[in-house]
């Protein structure tokens, strides 16, 4: 049992004020990179995730002593920007309630749809315990400074049953996941499909070669330091051309991830065959840890046919069987991930409103709402382009 006479609580709005080895402790563990002091640092650092851009870091914290044993990543925002789960229709509902349904309090890694929030709590510890204190301290924040609710989003499964426990409410969404069933090799991967999806696929990736380009993976020490700034030319532009309003990581954020996240960087580069260009015509950017890859963000100087597809989806693939990884999440959007064998994957995101009204509408009827999302789950599983 924990001893609360110990215990004390703090709220702080810089993650480097508390020590990266401490942070590290709790959240190195976990099967997300995502909540890692490094990647949540840069961040902060480089202009990213800041009260500018709408995401004011506010991370409550649990100590015993000096000790660090407890830690909640939070944001308060003022808007539902970069966040991927859409409460637009609950702010409308706020308004015509004639409630602020912003500032709110956040739980993400911001702008990263992939599951695994929680709370960050140390191996040892009673975590109904500690859960509950963070739990009824965030409450009390809430209502001390007029916040419309708190939000957990793509929380980790194992940990949404213990948060349901203190109050909170699930929202089902989904995203799409590729599973490695023990493939050994690429031709095993393209196995799994009908024999009009295998043709499609094997074009795609013959239409990229006529275009006289290799891809090539790059990993760790092995990384070119000039493909990081080019990243975020990639990502910027790719942000001007179909996520308008959506451009928040700095140039600085790709540089500083040289010296802090490099092993953990999967870079996917594709060249000119005949070398006539000396950098990538094109590049995607993925993250890994242990069985885990996730893709994040991807870009092309020209438009070249399929080389999204190979970039983004194939050679990643490839490398992830090559390297024993078990489940990818290549990030937001589902439509072309669906005919690539990215099932439909049930994720959570979980919610309190602070407004009786609010919280009474939430409870009535999300029920409704996550049949409805089941039922698109299982719809969107039933028309893979996959062997009978």
């Amino acid at each position: 049992m924990v001893n609360q006479v110990q215990l004390s609580l703090a709220w702080v709005d810089k993650i480097r004020d508390i020590s990266q080895a401490e942070w590290d402790a709790l959240a190195l563990p976990l099967a997300t990179p995502f909540l890692e002091w490094q990647w949540l640092n840069n961040l902060e650092t480089s202009g990213s995730a800041t009260s500018k851009t709408g995401w004011l870091p506010n991370h409550l914290t649990v100590w015993r002593d000096r000790n660090l044993i407890a830690a909640a990543p939070l944001y308060i925002k003022g808007h539902s920007y970069g966040e991927f789960v859409f409460d637009h229709q609950w702010a409308d509902l706020s308004h015509r309630l004639g409630v602020n349904y912003y500032p709110k309090l956040l739980g993400m890694t911001p702008f990263t749809p992939a599951e695994g929030y929680r709370f960050l709590i140390a191996p040892g510890e009673d975590e109904e315990l500690l859960t509950g204190l963070m739990v009824e301290a965030i409450d009390q924040f809430c209502d001390r400074n007029q916040l419309s609710g708190c939000n957990f989003l793509f929380v980790d499964p194992e940990w949404r049953p213990v948060i349901e426990r203190h109050g909170f409410t699930s929202w089902l969404h989904h995203s799409y996941i590729w599973q490695n069933q023990d493939f050994g090799c690429f031709d095993d991967y393209l196995g799994v499909f009908n024999a009009n999806q295998r043709r499609n696929i094997k074009r795609e990736r013959k239409a990229v070669s006529k275009a006289e380009l290799k891809l090539q993976t790059f990993t760790g020490d092995a990384i070119p330091t000039e493909l990081y700034k080019l990243m975020h030319h990639f990502y910027r532009d790719t942000c001007e051309k179909f996520m308008w309003g959506s451009k928040y990581l700095t140039q600085r954020f790709f540089e500083q991830l040289e010296e802090s996240y490099r092993d953990r960087i999967l870079f996917v580069a594709a060249y000119d065959i005949q070398g006539i260009q000396q950098q990538p015509v094109g590049m995607s950017f993925c993250l890994t840890k242990g069985d885990q890859l996730y893709g994040r963000y991807w870009g092309a100087f020209q438009d070249i046919d399929c080389l999204h597809f190979d970039a983004c989806y194939y050679t990643p693939i490839e490398w992830a069987i090559d390297n024993g990884i078990r489940r990818f999440d290549p990030g937001a959007g589902g439509r072309h991930k669906k005919r690539r064998g990215f099932k439909a994957t049930p994720n959570h995101s979980v919610h309190k409103f602070y407004n009786p009204r609010l919280q009474r509408i939430l409870l009535n009827y999300i029920g409704e709402v996550n049949e409805m999302e089941q039922q698109e789950i299982d719809h969107i599983n039933q028309d893979l382009p996959l062997k009978s």
